[in-house]
């Protein structure tokens, strides 16, 4: 039976660890029923990528950070959706981010913040991750919990420089990148019910 929804995941990895984080949010949506996860690697420029972003009923994007930033693969994606933005192709989907760099900081909420202001500028309506922060308090909280790196406006991972995608990100930041792909999925199937609804009246 097909999906009711699709929630692209279209995202640009450097080293493999991003990809790791990209699979887990289209698990996240694939585990909604009547949703399906499509990964689509934005490194290359094809019609079928193009074609998949235009069919899905959102779209998360997913970058590493590289100095404070969303990779120049991603950008240059970015800038390539110019001819979607001026057919306001994707006016109304939904949309969503995840970003992962080496540090537990490393300026991730810049690279988030550019994310959604790319989403924003298509119309987009933005979801964020919807979880409350891990580790908020000294007696409890873990390196386990869910969004234990505190962010809101998407997912967050760390994958420290000397460990390879076999081993990073951890757990703990799949199961957030999951979350967000859950997030989005239950979110844009309850909005296409919703329209099919309304045009059954």
């Amino acid at each position: 039976m097909p999906a009711d929804i699709t929630v692209a995941v279209a995202f640009h990895s450097g080293h493999g660890h991003t990809a790791r984080q990209a699979a887990a949010v289209a698990r996240g949506a694939d585990a909604v029923p009547g949703a399906r996860g499509d990964l689509r690697d934005v490194s290359r420029l094809d019609a079928a990528l193009w074609e998949a972003l235009d069919a899905a009923d959102a779209i998360v994007f997913g970058s590493p950070t590289y100095m404070g930033a969303p990779s120049s693969v991603f950008q240059a994606f970015a800038e390539a959706t110019a001819p979607v933005w001026a057919a306001r192709g994707w006016r109304g989907k939904l949309a969503a981010g995840f970003t992962n760099s080496a540090g537990v900081n490393g300026n991730k909420d810049n690279a988030l913040v550019r994310l959604a202001v790319l989403a924003a500028q298509h119309g987009m309506v933005w979801v964020p991750l919807g979880l409350a922060p891990g580790g908020d308090y000294s007696t409890s909280g873990t390196a386990g919990d869910p969004n234990r790196l505190g962010a809101f406006l998407g997912a967050m991972a760390q994958s420290p420089s000397d460990l390879g995608p076999e081993a990073a990100p951890p757990p703990a930041d799949l199961t957030t990148a999951e979350h967000l792909g859950t997030e989005v999925a239950e979110l844009a199937l309850a909005l296409a019910r919703g329209r099919s609804a309304e045009v059954a009246r």
